[in-house]
């Protein structure tokens, strides 16, 4: 099975634009997880703006995927009002 992070987040810029609660997101990605037979080895969770650079959850599990602790992470594309994974 392969392994993979979850990433959730929720903008602080713009709450409104985000139609998908994170609590929503994890639901949906561990869904999406269990169909395709993915294993999440460890869920990541940010409220913070993407406009900016400097996500420090974000950049910490970039850095876990770049040591071999998962071979990638799925999201929910939060900026499509009909939401698809990444």
């Amino acid at each position: 099975m392969s392994k993979f992070f979850l990433y959730a987040r929720k903008s602080t810029d713009e709450p409104d634009r985000q139609i998908l609660s994170i609590e929503a997101q994890i639901a949906e990605l561990s869904e999406y997880a269990e169909r395709e037979h993915l294993e999440i080895v460890q869920e990541f969770v940010e409220s913070q703006t993407a406009k900016e650079p400097g996500r420090p959850i974000f950049n910490q599990m970039l850095s876990l995927i770049e040591k071999g602790f998962a071979q990638g992470n799925f999201s929910v594309a939060s900026e499509s009002p009909c939401p698809i994974f990444r």
